[in-house]
């Protein structure tokens, strides 16, 4: 079996597969104070409790965009699973060529996204991820990664407002029935809502015009299906592109 693992800003997805299914996946708190063995301790009960044993884990695969918990990631990966991790590094791969200016600003998870994309639904494609932030990823007919756009995420740009705006307070962020709130909450959440969902159309709508083919649109990020039934542009909804972007890589840097 295979443990993989996507580090984000904000969560990590950790998954386990068992050949090339995902037999079990979670959403956890990134937490960058933690140690080696607060994450190998807590990875090893997850596992226990879908009956998966660590000695039954052959391989680990990380992908992370927190610099400072790198190296405690490849302790509890050596300590408590006795492998050598496999790590995904910014802008350094075989599977995904980078035709952009500065090819190694290319972040892991911008790589494993757009490899698993490719992979399942193929090019010319646009992923959506709707995270920490909200980040475009192009790849062309050719399979290239072109680049994209990077805005800030839904959660940021909430609590923005909310701290600078005095009289407004956090809100449930779902979908209003109607784009005019008739009080604050559902003000608040027709412009979160509405408004990311008109941004994510306003872009897929540009870079469309910049693409030859007709590339499809796979969104994916924690705040993906609040999206996907407002903005008319997301073709497809996968929440687990990183951890079989993971699996993918891992599977070819073995020569499988």
């Amino acid at each position: 079996m295979l443990l993989v693992l996507e580090v984000g800003n904000t969560n990590t997805k950790v998954g386990v597969y068992d050949g090339d299914r995902l037999r079990v996946s979670w959403r956890l708190t990134t937490r960058r104070e933690q140690t080696a063995d607060e994450y190998g301790m807590f990875i090893e009960t997850l596992l226990r409790s879908r009956a998966v044993e660590a000695r039954q884990i052959e391989g680990v695969a990380i992908s992370n965009v927190v610099p400072p918990i790198q190296q405690t990631l490849e302790w509890m990966a050596e300590k408590y699973f006795n492998v050598s991790p496999f790590c995904v590094e910014p802008g350094v791969t075989n599977a995904l060529p980078l035709a952009v200016d500065h090819p190694r600003e290319v972040g892991a998870d911008r790589v494993i996204m757009c490899v698993a994309a490719s992979a399942l639904y193929g090019p010319p494609l646009i992923v959506v991820d709707l995270g920490t932030t909200t980040r475009f990823d192009c790849v062309n007919a050719a399979g290239e990664f072109i680049g994209g756009a990077i805005a800030p995420g839904i959660a940021i740009s909430t609590e923005a407002l909310v701290a600078r705006a005095a009289r407004l307070f956090r809100v449930e962020l779902v979908r209003p029935k109607e784009a005019i709130g008739r009080n604050t909450v559902t003000n608040i959440q027709s412009g979160v809502v509405y408004g990311y969902a008109g941004l994510v159309d306003g872009l897929v709508d540009r870079m469309k015009a910049e693409m030859a083919g007709k590339p499809k649109v796979i969104a994916t990020g924690g705040n993906a299906r609040l999206i996907a039934g407002v903005a008319r542009s997301l073709d497809q909804v996968n929440e687990d592109l990183g951890l079989e972007g993971l699996r993918i890589l891992w599977t070819q840097a073995r020569g499988r």
